[in-house]
């Protein structure tokens, strides 16, 4: 395994440019993203060459392999940190600096995977604000070399040294490749960014090792082997998108592609060994770790729908991987190779500690003494909620504010405890108190049964209502309130599945789905209004962009602030289905509609900004100050004798 293989290099090349013209959003790359798949097989085939080698010639060791891989991998990665939290000083908001914080920390000890697995989902950051999000690849990959030579080892020693070990990999190969292809379908998110639903990627360039002395070709059948085996790399970077499950079935078709090219061992191949497939696969790896933050780059710069700009970012990016290989992987390979393993191995972790111990100071400060006052001032706005809304949406039990009698019982998600501040506004201090019970991201429905990850603690919120509501403070109000536009789809009858389900055979976004949901939520108002008198709250605006975000960058780049709003018309779309529902619930329950609409909206749409401040924390969360703005119309749940009042 120690000659060098051309073909493979040149394979590299493909890898990478069918990722970078994929990202850049170069028209017909629309399944560039297989250029990662093709890595994963390369690497396989390359490290179980290295350790079988290794294991056969009796001098294996797995703290050596480990230490190359750290030489081939950390320099260029920390390098690459520490370029983008500086950039970050200078452009970033504390928030987005604290973000960019963490996952540099994550990559550089080669967990970000896990962290980017952990954050999908309910409103996450757009993937083209995440600096580092291809480090993932990384992490994946690096988590394979943990375990992979532990494997051959341990097989190895049992006497699998064959036809077993073949045998052995390939079971494992079938068994993550299932695994594959079912999560991408249940849960998208963990197939594509974990170990055990990637590992049959690079297992499949382990077996391709262990066939490759079977295959003896005559320059004919390298040729069709590896014309095939492009072709299918093609098929998948020309024909696939990004709505296609991935890593599911279909991955299956540039895995395969990989394993033929390197299978085909063609050495004067013109697609793989010319000048220039030569260059870019041996600077690939750093091209591949500069790409993206100029990727994110060009969008935070809103220059990413410019073609010069577009063609510039490229030939950026291939220049800056030429310089990162020329000057940081070479020289530090080098300088370390030099070093003993004791040595090296001490070297290389100093320098990710001082990496990660920079990167943790900006996760937990953000450094907002950097910025202009004014920007700081929109900034603040991001941690204007209530102090105890992470613990009171994540406890199993009621959450209780301040002292006296229960005034009020809120009910809900995120939704309905950004509106705390708006009903203790209405109560006299000390003169009674507002009990919340919800889950972040849960619907209040009786039946309901959530279906995706996490989904117990709503099951436990519904059905801890169902049996206490009875047993509440006597007579107390019940406020319900939820991002209800998220849980109907926007209104929209689909074939996309739902979070939730009432019956089995009703899983996605069907009229039929939609009947059931209906009847539910109205059994469910009409029994919690049996009891006490229940309000129903209109959903307040879900706008498309962080908000503060948006504003204090606009600031921090001397530029104009955008128009941040949602118009009246689209908002009304979005919820017309759960505004006719709790219209019914009116007529049919006796329950009461609070609207506070008024209050954020005038006739034509819904801001964002009023009075050059943020109304919003996020894109979609209230922040306390404009909870407060709406305590006028919820006069009525702590005073049953006064109506709601809006000008």
């Amino acid at each position: 395994m120690r000659d060098f293989r051309s073909d493979i290099n040149g394979l590299r090349a493909w890898a990478v440019l069918a990722v970078v013209l994929y990202h850049f959003g170069v028209a017909p790359f629309s399944g560039g993203f297989a250029g990662v798949d093709v890595f994963f097989v390369i690497s396989g085939y390359l490290m179980c060459g290295i350790i079988l080698g290794g294991i056969e010639r009796g001098r294996f060791s797995v703290w050596d392999f480990y230490l190359a891989r750290g030489r081939r991998i950390w320099p260029a990665l920390i390098v690459l940190c520490l370029a983008v939290l500086v950039f970050g000083w200078f452009f970033l908001m504390p928030e987005e600096y604290k973000l960019l914080g963490k996952h540099a920390r994550e990559s550089l000890v080669f967990s970000s995977n896990i962290e980017y697995f952990g954050e999908a989902g309910y409103f996450d950051v757009a993937s083209q604000q995440k600096w580092l999000l291809h480090t993932w690849s990384l992490s994946v990959e690096w988590q394979f070399y943990l375990v992979f030579p532990l494997l051959l080892m341990l097989l190895h020693r049992l006497g699998l040294r064959g036809a077993g070990m073949t045998l052995c990999l390939a079971a494992l190969l079938l068994s993550s490749y299932l695994l594959a292809g079912w999560r991408s379908r249940v849960n998208p998110d963990e197939a594509f960014y974990l170990l055990h639903t990637r590992a049959w990627e690079m297992l499949a360039g382990a077996l391709v090792y262990r066939l490759q002395g079977v295959l003896q070709l005559a320059p004919s059948g390298q040729r069709l082997l590896e014309g095939a085996g492009l072709a299918l790399i093609l098929v998948a970077v020309l024909g696939f998108d990004s709505n296609d499950l991935w890593p599911g079935w279909l991955a299956g078709v540039p895995v395969l592609g990989a394993a033929l090219v390197i299978l085909a061992q063609r050495q004067d191949s013109l697609w793989t060994v010319s000048r220039p497939m030569q260059w870019l696969g041996t600077s690939s790896y750093s091209i591949y770790l500069w790409h993206w933050p100029v990727v994110v780059a060009l969008a935070y710069f809103e220059l990413d729908q410019q073609p010069l700009w577009i063609a510039a970012a490229i030939a950026l990016s291939l220049l800056l991987g030429h310089l990162s290989y020329r000057w940081i992987e070479v020289p530090s390979r080098r300088g370390l190779s030099r070093l003993s393993a004791g040595r090296a191995t001490t070297v290389l972790i100093l320098l990710v500690l001082v990496a990660a111990v920079l990167a943790q100071q900006v996760r937990r400060h953000g450094l907002p003494d950097r910025l202009p006052e004014e920007v700081a001032r929109v900034e603040a706005v991001h941690a204007d909620k209530h102090p105890r809304a992470r613990e009171c949406l994540a406890v199993k039990d009621s959450c209780v504010y301040d002292q006296g009698p229960v005034r009020a019982i809120l009910v809900g998600d995120s939704h309905a405890h950004q509106l705390l501040a708006a009903l203790s506004e209405n109560i006299p201090a000390g003169e009674g108190t507002v009990m919340f019970r919800g889950v972040a991201a849960c619907l209040v429905t009786f039946g309901a049964r959530f279906h995706k990850e996490g989904g117990e603690r709503c099951d436990q919120l519904n059905q801890w209502l169902q049996e206490n509501h009875r047993s509440l403070p006597a007579g107390v109000p019940l406020v319900l309130a939820g991002v209800y536009s998220r849980y109907t789809n926007h209104s929209e009858v689909s074939d996309q599945e739902a979070q939730f389900h009432f019956d089995e055979q009703l899983r996605v976004f069907s009229q039929a789905y939609f009947d059931v949901f209906r009847e539910r939520y109205l059994a469910t108002i009409c029994e919690l209004a049996s009891e006490r008198p229940v309000f129903l709250v209109r959903p307040t605006p879900v706008l498309s962009l962080d908000v503060p975000q948006v504003v204090g960058r606009a600031l921090l780049l001397g530029r104009p602030v955008p128009d941040i709003s949602l118009s009246r018309d689209s908002y009304r779309q979005q919820h017309a289905l759960i505004f006719e529902w709790q219209d019914e619930a009116v007529e049919r329950c006796g329950a009461r509609v609070i609207d506070p609409l008024p209050l954020l909206c005038d006739a034509e749409k819904c801001p964002g900004v009023r009075e050059g401040l943020p109304l919003y924390r996020d894109s979609n969360h209230l922040s306390e100050r404009s909870s407060r703005l709406l305590a006028p119309v919820f006069a009525e749940v702590i005073n049953p004798g006064v109506r709601a009042s809006a000008p």
